[in-house]
């Protein structure tokens, strides 16, 4: 019975050993990489969602308050700069106008009397000198009542035009009265909004109460992506990099687009990562179809990028930038390396590694480490 007991112990030894040696032989099945030379691009993303924006919004109400008493475009409208696009009641302003229109005239006319006269008063105080000079049969105190009186009707000519220049005032100050009942356009857009009805009191906001403008314009000429980035990767952003802007609504990205703003602080909000607001424009046309200022969208700022570099994927990479070597024999032995530009999927090699070497990809697999020997998946 020892004997069979001992027989069974070897023959299960015997096969134990088989397995062990036989799989050692084999190697573990691993994905593989050979190494070689490609485009590596190192680019900085948003952090939150952006929003599409237009170049320039405005929200547009009279200066004065009143009553909606004209509605010159409706929503979708295209307008031009200094265009009407709304009118609060002014008939009592108008009657103002006409008035001091008026008394312009009236001025001037009171203002032409008078300055005639006192030409005509200077003339006579010249004629009374030179006859006094001559024919000395002039008095001294005729001449000086002419003279007194020709510098009085001169004074008087004076006032008369300064009369006019206030009436001309008063003229203007009831023009720009009439001007703040009005609503222009500041820039060439599209009305994007009406929040106001014929009849309806309109007044611009009060100092911290926020309430509906009148008319919401748009210049959807020129459209630009405003995006929160971390600050730690803020400082490498500079005005004028090349950027790509995504979108949910649409899969193709749109790469037309340049920094134009980098905002000059850092937002602060609780509960969450501290960022800087950077803004993209896109500068081509077609990447401007079918865009609307609303719109959610990601940026992928590019820092730098190197067209044909040695590199690797990221996924094979260990931590201190190794990356597990396979030799001629199946062999794995760590190997460093020195890495240069990066993004989620390549990593730029400066130095350590050589064109054609292979090295293992599936780097989390079991027993995948230094001195394991491997298989390559086909």
């Amino acid at each position: 019975m020892n004997k069979k007991v001992i027989f069974i112990c070897l023959v299960l030894i015997m096969i134990c050993g088989f397995y062990y040696f036989s799989t050692a032989t084999e190697g573990i099945s691993v994905a593989v990489y050979k190494v070689a030379k490609g485009e590596v691009k190192a680019s900085v993303s948003n952090t939150r969602v952006g929003t599409i924006k237009a170049c320039r919004r405005a929200y547009l109400a009279p200066s004065t308050g009143g009553n909606v008493a004209k509605l010159f475009v409706q929503e979708g409208d295209k307008v031009r700069q200094q265009q009407l696009l709304l009118q609060v009641w002014n008939e009592d302003l108008k009657a103002q106008l006409k008035l001091q229109q008026a008394q312009v005239k009236a001025n001037k006319a009171t203002a032409k009397q008078v300055c005639e006269l006192a030409a005509g008063a200077a003339r006579d105080a010249r004629r009374l000198i030179r006859l006094k000079k001559v024919d000395h049969i002039i008095s001294e105190e005729q001449v000086d009542r002419a003279s007194t009186r020709a510098r009085a009707e001169s004074s008087a000519c004076l006032a008369s035009r300064a009369v006019i220049e206030v009436a001309q005032a008063n003229l203007a100050t009831v023009e720009q009265a009439i001007e703040r009942t009005l609503v222009r356009a500041p820039f060439d857009g599209t009305v994007a909004e009406i929040n106001a009805e014929l009849g309806e009191y309109v007044t611009p906001s009060p100092p911290g109460i926020p309430t509906l403008p009148p008319i919401d314009l748009l210049d959807i000429s020129c459209l630009t992506v405003s995006a929160p980035i971390d600050e730690v990767d803020a400082p490498q952003i500079k005005l004028g990099m090349p950027a790509c802007v995504s979108l949910d609504a649409f899969v193709r990205p749109r790469c037309s687009g340049k920094v134009t703003r980098i905002a000059p602080y850092v937002l602060e909000k609780e509960k969450q990562a501290r960022t800087v607001e950077v803004e993209i424009t896109l500068t081509k046309a077609e990447d401007l179809v079918n865009l609307l200022p609303g719109y959610s969208a990601d940026i992928e700022v590019l820092i730098a990028q190197h067209a044909s570099t040695l590199r690797v994927p990221t996924e094979a990479v260990l931590e201190n930038n190794r990356v597990l070597l396979v030799t001629k024999d199946g062999l794995l032995v760590e190997q460093a390396f020195t890495a240069g530009l990066e993004n989620w999927n390549f990593i730029e090699v400066i130095a350590g590694l050589s064109v054609g070497e292979t090295i293992v990809l599936s780097v989390g697999r079991d027993g995948v480490e230094e001195g394991a020997y491997v298989l390559e998946e086909k």
